[in-house]
C-alpha cells in the first residue's frame, strides 16, 4: 500500500471517529433531555395497542403531545382531574350501597 493510500485511510478513519463522537454526543443529549424515554413509551404504547390505528403518525403525534405538557399548570390539572374522578367513583359506589 502506498503512502497516499495510508494517508487516505487515516483521514477516512478520523472522519468516522468524528462522526461517531458527534453521534454519541447526540445520543447522550437525547437521553439527558428525556427524549429517548418519551419516544420509547409512545412506541411501546403503539405496539401494545390491540387495534392498530390507521395512521401510526397521528397516534404518535397525539401521544407525544399528551406526554409533554407545555405548561406545569396542565400537569396539575391532570392530577386534579384524576383525583376528582377517583372521588366521584367512590361516591357512586357509596351511593349504590
Amino acid at each position: 500500500m502506498s503512502s497516499a493510500s495510508y494517508a487516505t485511510a487515516a483521514v477516512t478513519m478520523a472522519h468516522y471517529k468524528v462522526v461517531d463522537s458527534k453521534r454519541e454526543q447526540f445520543q447522550r443529549y437525547l437521553g439527558k433531555s428525556g427524549v429517548l424515554d418519551t419516544l420509547t413509551k409512545v412506541l411501546v404504547a403503539l405496539y401494545e395497542e390491540p387495534e392498530k390505528p390507521n395512521s401510526a403518525l397521528d397516534f404518535l403525534k397525539h401521544h407525544l403531545e399528551a406526554a409533554t405538557p407545555d405548561n406545569p399548570e396542565i400537569e396539575l390539572l391532570h392530577l386534579e382531574l384524576t383525583e376528582m374522578k377517583e372521588k366521584s367513583e367512590a361516591i357512586v359506589e357509596e351511593n349504590k350501597t
